[in-house]
């Protein structure tokens, strides 16, 4: 049997945050095709389980948009669906992803029941004002009662979303947020940096202010520091972990490993295969009322450059960085040695060799991603 991951997507948001740039949909819009739109992920399960018969999914993520926004009959509906058509290992990390505004005792009672054991809740900042400039819909106290909930409905692995970089934010604000996290002791904390994109409302704000760029690496690394005192391990540029509690999901992402995704916009990974559906629900919803999966709206066959490109930019996210001894393996001494030279500017202020791995310093993964367009 081969090991992946699932990942499916939930296009619906009670309103839509103003840095987001996944595919959703919010408000009215979204009201009336949330059941056609489970009936279809149920739809999609079932074409594809023959498919995937010989698979055992070890790790299942539900993203969105606010997966938490679905009410108790269609959250159960899905996860029964899921276990019915697919083979899931019984010590499978299951995770979905939760606002604190959406979620309820009843909706976590539909996940616990469900086989979820893993929540991803979305918090941002324990400061009302960057939240309101956000437009994020639920208040700091609002998530601790959230969280609280959670953990009494049995949820013993509960993630925590940060951000930094943010408007009105400063250094001392940002690790406030993190002390006032770090109370309720979640087992994983991820912190994002502000990206703001065009087609969001901050990428149409012409009198956006947002700190400075040496505002924002003073953040970045002041957090660093203060999570470790903390007892989180960063184990990848962006998230931190008590005691091992990494996301396996994730971390299937950054290994490479391979990952089947259900819904609009959802991308996978099979067979040296990437693909993705269009950023369209009701095309999504036509086409399995139809019997089949959509036309995927990308579809590429990775060659074996494409696969040593995505090795490299993928692990030297992760703090144990990039195995030598691995990447020669897979792509040739010469290539290791190629990497190496590649590297050697940046080494010892931004790049270092530690027992084998290349990897970033906390000062490289702030230009890491000038220091890969070098490097592949």
């Amino acid at each position: 049997m081969l090991d992946r991951g699932l990942y499916i997507h939930i296009p619906f948001c009670a309103a839509k945050c103003a840095y987001c740039d996944f595919y959703s949909l919010a408000g009215n819009e979204k009201t009336s095709i949330q059941s056609d739109y489970v009936d279809a992920l149920c739809r999609s399960a079932e074409i594809m389980s023959s498919e995937f018969s010989n698979t055992v999914f070890s790790s299942i993520y539900v993203g969105g948009g606010t997966p938490s926004i679905l009410p108790f009959s269609l959250l159960e509906k899905l996860f029964a669906s899921l276990r019915e058509n697919f083979k899931i290992s019984e010590a499978a990390e299951f995770t979905v992803e939760a606002n604190p505004a959406t979620l309820t005792e009843e909706k976590l009672r539909a996940m616990t029941e469900g086989g979820v054991n893993r929540l991803s809740l979305g918090c941002q900042s324990s400061n009302d004002n960057e939240l309101r400039k956000l437009s994020r819909i639920h208040t700091f106290s609002e998530f601790c009662d959230s969280f609280n909930m959670a953990r009494k409905a049995g949820i013993s692995n509960i993630s925590v979303d940060l951000m930094y970089g943010i408007p009105l934010q400063t250094t001392d604000s940002l690790l406030r947020s993190i002390s006032d996290i770090a109370r309720l002791s979640p087992e994983h904390i991820s912190l994002y940096g502000l990206r703001v994109e065009p087609d969001t409302k901050f990428g149409r704000d012409r009198t956006l202010v947002l700190p400075s760029d040496d505002t924002q690496a003073e953040m970045y690394l002041s957090a660093v520091r203060y999570l470790a005192e903390l007892g989180y391990e960063r184990y990848e540029i962006s998230n931190f972990a008590k005691d091992g509690h990494y996301s396996r999901h994730n971390m299937r992402y950054w290994e490479c490993g391979e990952y089947l995704a259900l819904g609009p916009a959802a991308h996978s990974f099979i067979d040296s295969v990437r693909y993705s559906y269009d950023r369209s629900i009701n095309a999504y919803i036509s086409a399995v009322r139809e019997g089949h999966m959509p036309e995927y709206a990308e579809c590429t066959l990775l060659t074996d450059e494409d696969r040593q490109e995505e090795y490299i930019f993928l692990s030297l996210r992760l703090e144990k960085g990039l195995s030598l001894d691995s990447f020669e393996k897979k792509f040739g001494s010469s290539a290791k040695e190629k990497l190496i030279s590649l590297a050697k500017p940046y080494i010892p202020k931004f790049m270092v060799l530690d027992s084998g791995h290349l990897k970033f310093t906390s000062e490289g993964f702030l230009v890491s991603n000038t220091i890969l367009s070098e490097l592949i």
